[in-house]
């Protein structure tokens, strides 16, 4: 996770170091905290490698919490990613229907007695990345929506917690 001092020392990003130097970039606050979820989930379907980068470059311009946005691009890791590939494919496969396009052209390629593999390796790629870039908006929308409810829950119940502890400190005061 970088820290704010790591990134101050960093030469490469020395330049624009006093943007990410920001208070109000490291601060947990209702509104960072849900921008920071939506742009790490969305960064981390959309770009297989250099997401951690492209998380903490977004929070800038939208003032979202970079830690929080660097540390959910996890969601999609080097373990998950088969998961989350075949997802993407099922997705984009079902958006775009393809299984009637394709199954008619590898029937063609059959019968023809030749292999054009090349070209359905990169049909398959597109139906993939397409279901990426749907993961990634779909995901980023419910992140905000889940987080910023999350949010406002354990806002709430630390609300309810000191007000019902001032009501027993109160009562106690008046007993005595």
């Amino acid at each position: 996770m970088p820290t704010r001092e790591g990134l101050a020392s960093n030469r490469w990003l020395a330049p624009i170091a006093h943007r990410f130097l920001s208070p109000e970039l490291w601060r947990f606050t209702r509104r960072s905290v849900p921008r920071g979820v939506a742009l790490g989930l969305f960064a981390g379907f959309i770009v297989p490698l250099g997401q951690i980068f492209l998380a903490a470059f977004l929070a800038l311009p939208t003032r979202a919490n970079v830690p929080v946005a660097t540390l959910v691009t996890f969601v999609t890791n080097p373990f998950t990613f088969p998961i989350w590939a075949l997802a993407a494919n099922r997705v984009g496969t079902f958006i775009l229907d393809t299984d009637a396009t394709t199954a008619q052209s590898a029937m063609q390629e059959i019968e023809g007695g030749r292999l054009d593999w090349l070209r359905e390796l990169f049909q398959l790629a597109g139906v993939t990345v397409f279901g990426f870039m749907v993961l990634a908006i779909v995901m980023a929308v419910i992140g905000y929506v889940l987080s910023s409810w999350g949010w406002r829950w354990w806002i709430g119940r630390k609300r309810f917690r000191t007000i019902r502890r001032r009501r027993e400190m109160a009562a106690m005061g008046s007993e005595n």
